[in-house]
């Protein structure tokens, strides 16, 4: 039986390609062609002595072989960035600017810094946590080194790492009042959210009020949780006294929105450039965690 020594950067594209979506996102990922990625996958599926991919519609998708391949991959890739981050990390210093959307501040940031601090424990965080539009322009101006937003999608600096749906959320006792405008609960007037909740009410001719306005999530939530009104967020990181549903009290359905990586360096130190896998693998792990999730409908 003759050995094989599979090729980890070649792991790393089918990992991409698969978290991605397909080929082409993976290309613009890694800065490749998608020739150069399919040429990759044939030498993959050579080296695994086995068919690997299956046709699904005009894409491809992953035999039982190939998902065997992809959870393997995923392990000796991670063996593999634990083992140089160990040894490389020990002795890095400085400082790295990360920025973070309220929206993913609960949930996956904890998780960003503790993995991150045990791979390099000499580097000095700053984290800062604002508005999304707040976020890039401080990339922008040079005031960040990375940053995670929700939306942007139109901004140079943006990376798409995948889509949060968006739905309505009220206090648990909250009830809709017949012929009375909705009471909303929103951010400021910069908030994409708040903008996209009057866009959906007006063009589905539902009268609105604003009732309460908040700069933060903890008081749009205490704003919601105490009945003032309704407000819209993702279902991400809610707090257990609110209720949400994607079209609630038969409001007009909600777009979704994309969530964006940015970073203004062309070339990363290895510090920003491991932060930046850790912040795309956790974000990735989520947004499949809030598919299909049961709503919380008001009683």
């Amino acid at each position: 039986m003759n050995l094989v020594n599979f090729d980890l950067d070649t792991l790393r594209t089918l990992i991409v390609a698969s978290d991605l979506g397909g080929y082409g996102q993976a290309a613009s990922r890694l800065g490749r062609t998608p020739s150069a990625i399919s040429l990759q996958m044939k030498k993959l599926q050579e080296d695994a002595g086995a068919t690997l991919f299956r046709k699904q519609g005009r894409g491809i998708a992953l035999t039982e072989a190939g998902e065997i391949v992809l959870r393997y991959g995923r392990k000796m890739l991670a063996l593999n960035d634990e083992l140089l981050d160990t040894v490389q990390g020990a002795s890095l210093a400085g400082t790295i600017r990360l920025g973070f959307s309220q929206d993913f501040a609960d949930t996956v940031l904890p998780t960003v810094l503790s993995q991150f601090t045990k791979l390099y424990p000499l580097v000095q965080m700053e984290v800062r946590i604002e508005g999304n539009a707040a976020l890039v322009e401080a990339i922008e101006k040079d005031q960040l080194d990375l940053a995670l937003a929700v939306g942007q999608a139109d901004r140079p600096t943006a990376q798409v790492l995948g889509n949060i749906e968006l739905v309505w959320i009220a206090g648990q006792e909250f009830a809709k009042r017949e012929g009375q405008q909705l009471p909303l609960v929103l951010l400021g007037p910069q908030c994409a959210f708040r903008k996209e909740a009057i866009l959906k009410l007006d063009q589905a001719g539902v009268p609105w009020r604003i009732a309460a306005v908040s700069p933060s999530l903890a008081g749009l939530w205490a704003s919601a949780i105490g009945g003032l009104g309704i407000t819209v967020r993702s279902s991400l990181g809610l707090p257990a006294k609110l209720v949400w549903d994607k079209a609630m009290f038969d409001l007009p359905k909600l777009s979704s929105f994309p969530v964006t990586l940015h970073t203004q360096q062309k070339v990363m130190s290895a510090g920003v450039e491991r932060l930046y896998a850790i912040v795309s693998e956790a974000v990735s792990r989520q947004l499949p965690t809030m598919t299909g999730k049961k709503s919380r409908k008001p009683r």
